[in-house]
């Protein structure tokens, strides 16, 4: 046993020399040899650095509300008769919807509109009467003045001509209550009137239409049924054209926002989260006067026209807000930018068709393409496939995309 423990501990001696031995072979000096040969090119993909104007934007998820939500009440008591609608139709402001029977109320109108004319007759026999006190207190009056005269005279007694005077302050009196029945008789008239129109209202009420452009939900109370006033709920409408999408954004992006809010329209974009449709587009309209402590954000509100009415209330969707725009922004291709030990960094293709390892400080993204802050000029070449085989020095050959084979003395591109 110790004899083959000892031979096994040599064999295995002798296999790691073995493999130390061809692994130098392969290493960075035959490398160079090879780079140093006619074949050392590295065929590669390059693109152009380029600038343009970037949309910086905050992708976010939001929630779809109806701009307006009226739920129907009944404002008299009685039979829900008629219903004119079907459950989620789209109805339009001033659209007969409901109707309650009016029997009750029409009844009492009739009623009303008796007493007006009875207040109203009354009233002008007031008015006859006071005619008549009047004419009668008239001459009173002029009695007791001759009669005065002749008291004076001594034609008559002291006491026929206070007769006299006591029935002309009668006759006054009398007009005065005249005037008095005939402003009682006006307060009671206007009373009835006041009760009439009152009663007229609410026969109104008795037909119920439509407060809001919208779409009808379920049907509460079905026809035939006793309804409440103000308590019954029989229909919700949703408005739909516009709608208001809330969504929240963190508080290190409200300056961007109030900053330019109410000095131009700042776009909002929303889209289901589905997806496969085209976004939809509206505008900031609205943002929150405090930031929620417990999550450190803002809530903000943009409305859309929603014109195909695609956006629905209560519905999740992806919402985009832009809240800046970066001007001359210098975007390479997202694949060109590599992540390394020190960072992230870029293979620069030079005019002598080597390659230099350039560390680059990135921004933001935009479709496929990745804004670089620092490290980059528009106009340089950087390799976007083939980093893999690369190291800094290294000659490369252009290829074109898509091609199996690599292009020679083509070189980098032109630049621009």
């Amino acid at each position: 046993m110790r004899l083959e423990t000892v031979l096994i501990g040599s064999f295995a001696a002798l296999l790691s020399v073995g493999l130390v031995g061809c692994s130098n072979a392969g290493g960075p000096a035959s490398a160079k040899a090879a780079s140093k040969k006619g074949g050392g090119d590295v065929p590669v993909i390059v693109a152009v650095a380029k600038t343009k104007d970037v949309p910086v934007e905050l992708d976010v998820i939001g929630n779809v509300e109806a701009s307006s939500t009226v739920t129907i009440k009944p404002q008299v008591s009685g039979e829900l008769t008629k219903a004119h609608f079907r459950e989620g139709d789209f109805v339009n402001a001033g659209d007969l919807m409901f109707e309650i029977d009016p029997r009750t109320l029409q009844a009492q109108i009739r009623q009303a509109e008796a007493n007006v004319a009875r207040s109203e007759a009354m009233s002008r026999q007031a008015q006859a009467n006071l005619a008549r006190d009047i004419a009668n207190a008239e001459y009173a009056k002029s009695q007791a003045g001759r009669y005065t005269q002749l008291a004076q005279e001594g034609v008559i007694s002291k006491e026929q001509d206070q007769q006299f005077q006591s029935q002309a302050q009668a006759q006054n009196e009398a007009v005065s209550a005249d005037r008095a029945a005939i402003e009682s008789s006006k307060a009671d008239i206007a009373a009835n009137h006041a009760t009439l129109d009152n009663l007229r209202v609410q026969l109104g009420f008795t037909t119920i239409r439509a407060p809001i452009t919208g779409r009808t939900g379920t049907l509460l109370v079905k026809q035939g049924n006793i309804v409440t006033a103000n308590t019954s709920e029989l229909v919700t409408i949703n408005q739909l054209q516009p709608v208001f999408v809330a969504f929240a954004i963190p508080e290190s992006q409200l300056k961007s926002v109030s900053g330019r809010f109410g000095k131009e329209k700042i776009e909002v974009l929303a889209a289901p989260q589905a997806g496969g449709e085209d976004p939809h587009r509206g505008v900031l309209t609205f943002y929150e006067n405090t930031v929620d402590p417990n999550t450190g954000t803002i809530k903000l509100r943009g409305t859309f026209p929603n014109e195909d009415r695609k956006l629905w209330p209560g519905e999740f969707v992806r919402v985009r807000l832009r809240l800046d725009v970066l001007a001359n922004a210098v975007v390479v291709p997202n694949q060109a930018v590599q992540t390394g030990q020190d960072g992230q960094f870029i293979y620069v293709v030079k005019d002598d068709k080597t390659v230099e390892s350039r560390p680059v400080t990135t921004s933001t993204r935009t479709g496929q393409e990745l804004v670089i802050a620092s490290g980059l000029k528009a106009g340089e070449t950087v390799v976007t496939e083939g980093q893999l085989r690369l190291a800094p020095g290294m000659r490369v050959m252009v290829r074109t995309p898509g091609a199996g084979g690599g292009q020679r003395g083509g070189g980098p591109p032109k630049k621009s």
